[in-house]
């Protein structure tokens, strides 16, 4: 899209340049570094772009390996439950009805509603705020540097994906640990722990 329209006099950004300025950012964020000059062009472009996104989203959107397997987890402890995003909701809506998980989730977060978006700590602050949850018992899920740098600003522990940006990139942002997928054996060791802590704390009550 952005060849389409002239940008960088026709030259193709790389991996590299969409890793630093678009992954994980939220739109008004984009707009300004994309074009700092013409900000109502930048904000054209990012609307013009999210339904692009949804027209491509309608028809492939394969869920993360172990997708189901962790939300089923989740669904037998009794977890409350989140989405917090930077994508426009439009976009969040169409992704969580794609995914079969519509009534998985009991609110969805977006950056551009709370006062700063990600990276800044307010959504998933906001998203303790209506779950009524504490930090302490809390874990979050995040793809982009951008949202792990927030899930560390609010105090949780995140679990970063390299589903999509590379693993030095992610690490910069200070995850509790990274892992390739839903399925990953860190992953689950993790759950196991914390399974047993809850054990032992029934045991000791």
């Amino acid at each position: 899209m952005l060849l389409e329209i002239g940008f960088n006099n026709g030259v193709p950004i790389d991996e590299e340049f969409f890793i630093k300025n678009i992954a994980g950012r939220h739109n008004d964020d984009i707009a300004a570094t994309l074009f700092p000059d013409d900000l109502p062009r930048g904000e054209k472009f990012c609307e013009d772009k999210e339904a692009m996104f949804r027209r491509l989203a309608s028809d492939k959107l394969p869920p993360i390996n172990g997708l189901y397997k962790l939300t089923k987890w989740i669904e037998d402890h009794g977890l409350k439950k989140a989405a917090v995003t930077n994508a426009p909701r439009p976009n969040a809506e169409l992704m969580i009805s794609k995914l079969g998980l519509k009534d998985f989730f009991d609110v969805v977060i977006v950056g551009s509603e709370c006062e700063h978006a990600k990276p800044f700590p307010d959504p998933y602050l906001k998203a303790l705020e209506l779950l009524k949850v504490s930090k302490d018992h809390t874990f979050i899920c995040e793809d982009s540097a951008s949202g792990i740098r927030a899930g560390v600003a609010a105090g949780m522990p995140v679990v970063g994906l390299t589903t999509r940006n590379p693993e030095n990139v992610l690490m910069e942002a200070n995850p509790t640990m990274l892992v390739k997928d839903y399925e990953d054996p860190k992953l689950w060791s993790a759950l196991e722990e914390l399974d047993k802590k809850g054990d032992s704390l029934k045991t000791a009550a």
